[in-house]
């Protein structure tokens, strides 16, 4: 399998740290790429950014339009929007540039998992199955795919493993309500998880940048300086 493409914010000296960031539906890894600088992370932190594309197919509620996707999406149903065969392909593709930066010599547990809406499915899907420890992952106006095979289908090994829930009261795309049942599903199974919301819609704001950076500064940084 060829390893998914995308966008890479090296830092200024030696990695020490890695941010995999994965886009929503219909965008980029240059989507959120911007948003570097804006977590205002010290230059000398060693932490490099990797955005992946998503592949491109077609989304059959945009009427079979083909845009960059992690999975289809054939209903706008909650419950069964998200299509469990192309989250697990794209589960796979993610998981095989992770396994890729730890070959590199990244420790799993310098390496943060984040997510936006889509991308977001992704991350909380690998989070109870992978067989390595991450140092967290950030899971940001989101919601879960397959909820009825995650007590069965989850290990232990990121259970400590924090994960930070972002979402906004007011979005529209994913409401707030499917957000919170993702963190219920995930809480009840003994998973460290935290629930922050903000008045916004489907996005991210001053706020959720600066919570998401002291996020990551607390996960990795620390690692970093011990």
């Amino acid at each position: 399998m060829a390893l998914l493409p995308f966008v890479d914010v090296a830092p200024a000296g030696e990695t020490r740290a890695v941010v995999v960031w994965l886009h929503g539906l219909g965008d980029s890894g240059h989507g959120f790429s911007p948003i570097v600088p804006e977590l205002g992370i010290p230059a000398d932190a060693g932490i490099r950014f990797i955005f992946p594309h998503a592949p491109e197919q077609a989304i059959t509620v945009n009427g079979g339009m083909r845009m960059r996707a992690w999975y289809d999406i054939k209903t706008m149903d909650l419950s069964h929007r998200a299509d469990e065969g192309g989250v697990r392909g794209s589960a796979t593709a993610v998981t095989a540039l992770l396994d890729s930066l730890i070959a590199q010599g990244i420790s799993s547990e310098r390496i943060i998992l984040a997510g936006f809406s889509q991308g977001g499915v992704i991350a909380l899907h690998l989070l109870p199955r992978l067989p390595y420890k991450l140092a967290g992952v950030l899971a940001l106006s989101t919601y879960m795919c397959a909820a009825e095979k995650l007590a069965a289908e989850a290990n232990n090994i990121n259970k400590a493993t924090p994960v930070f829930f972002g979402h906004g009261s007011e979005d529209p795309m994913v409401p707030m309500a499917a957000g919170q049942q993702a963190f219920y599903n995930l809480k009840k199974l003994g998973f460290n998880v935290s629930w922050q919301d903000y008045r916004m819609q489907h996005s991210v704001c001053a706020q959720e940048v600066a919570d998401v950076s002291a996020f990551i500064q607390r996960q990795l940084m620390n690692q970093v300086d011990s």
